[in-house]
């Protein structure tokens, strides 16, 4: 019976991995599509290489089997099959519910999708008291949270960029003044970020250990000379006066078409190193039970599994991703490199501020708030209100829906097997 259940969770965390590949990881390169900084193609390709790696190599040895811990494992530790039978619940439950949001372009939080499973499947396997709720409540908070600290970040890095720059005279000359500093401050951000969020402590136990005080001051000195190698490569170019005016926006776009293309490289592996656990947190309890025939709340990880989650959520992307690449980047509000860049820098700034305050983060919910930002920042006519009510209404059902199909998951299960 437990070599039935360890082949359905295999087959149910390769869905579950494949559904995050083709919603969550294409937010990541959704801006850097929708204006233009790269094709589909382009995006696909880099982003299966970064997340990948995120996945593969810095997705850590241990993983949570129970998302958040909403659920007691303790509860399950004389009924190892129940505790199976809840993961396994919990995977299909958030893989149909991420599959039917992509099919209709919706971006969504895996990470909620799962916790409503894990939860809807323990309530249904040990009762109303099988959740703790205090901690449910806490994740609800970044449902409004993280998507307003987007917005605000990306609200006022675009009125940065137009006041400083595009209401210039001479757009193209300073770019060249400005791009420096926000070449700088973006390495700067992604530092910090990836040392706080992207690197599991496991296995990169020397940074991850640094106080704020030395990280910050490391980071600070890569964005210095980071900066500085922009100065002078940019400096090496010429002044552009003898462009033509038509042709400075161009310049300035093409500028921030790759410092857009940096932090969403970082957003994909970030997303990798971290996501995956969504897909494989599950499937790695499954693994345990079936190899000790114990339940442990966190549990090493093989590294066939990782790679397992890793190929599951490139194959996602590649299939399915431009559809909600679509919605990102083109259907909220129209974006170019300069906008694009904003939002991506204010998921990335938002990412890290919520990761050092403790406090839960959704990467979709903070990526699409910025977008919006970005759009507000140019007028509320330049957003597409219709397309903001349903994807802020997906965002509201994602709970409850992988909740009930959780139960409902479990109760066939135990129907059938135990």
């Amino acid at each position: 019976m437990l070599l039935t259940f360890l082949i359905i969770g295999l087959a149910f965390g390769l869905y579950m991995a494949w559904n995050i590949g083709a919603n969550d990881v294409a937010n990541a390169m959704g801006t850097s599509v929708g204006s233009k900084a790269l094709t589909i193609r382009q995006a696909l390709l880099i982003a299966a290489v970064f997340e990948f790696a995120g996945a593969y190599l810095v997705g850590g040895h241990v993983t949570q089997t129970v998302k958040k811990g909403i659920v007691d494992v303790e509860l399950f530790a004389d009924t190892p099959m129940i505790f199976v039978a809840v993961m396994l619940s919990a995977l299909l439950s958030a893989g149909l519910w991420l599959q039917y949001a992509t099919w209709k372009g919706l971006p969504v939080s895996t990470s909620h999708s799962i916790v409503g499973g894990v939860a809807g499947a323990g309530v249904a396997a040990a009762g109303i008291n099988g959740v703790i709720w205090g901690k449910l409540g806490f994740i609800a908070v970044s449902w409004v949270l993280s998507p307003l600290i987007g917005a605000a970040i990306a609200f006022v890095m675009f009125r940065f960029i137009s006041a400083t720059i595009m209401s210039s005279k001479n757009p193209d000359q300073r770019i060249q003044k400005i791009a420096p500093f926000l070449a700088g401050l973006v390495i700067f951000i992604l530092t910090l970020s990836m040392i706080y969020k992207g690197l599991k402590k496991a296995r990169f136990e020397f940074l991850t250990d640094l106080s704020m005080t030395k990280a910050t001051v490391a980071a600070a000195l890569l964005g210095f000379l980071f900066g500085l190698v922009v100065f002078f490569i940019l400096k090496a170019t010429g002044n552009g006066t003898e462009r033509k005016r038509k042709k400075r926006f161009s310049y300035v776009e093409g500028h921030f078409g790759w410092l857009q293309v940096m932090t969403a490289c970082y957003v994909a592996f970030a997303h990798g190193a971290n996501d995956v656990a969504n897909a494989i947190g599950p499937l790695a309890g499954i693994w345990a039970v079936f190899s000790t025939g114990e339940i442990a709340s966190q549990v090493g990880v093989p590294a066939w599994i990782l790679a397992f989650g890793g190929i599951g959520i490139v194959v996602g992307l590649a299939t399915w991703g431009y559809r909600v690449m679509g919605t990102i980047g083109e259907r909220i509000t129209e974006l170019t490199p300069s906008r694009g860049f904003s939002a991506e820098f204010a998921a990335a700034s938002t990412v890290l501020l919520c990761t050092k305050l403790g406090l839960p983060i959704s990467t979709t919910h903070t990526l699409v708030g910025s977008v919006i930002g970005v759009g507000l920042a140019r007028g509320l006519a330049a957003l597409d209100l219709r397309v903001m009510r349903g994807i802020v209404s997906a965002w509201v059902v994602t709970l409850p829906v992988s909740f009930g199909l959780a139960a409902v998951i479990y109760w066939i299960l135990h129907y059938l097997f135990l």
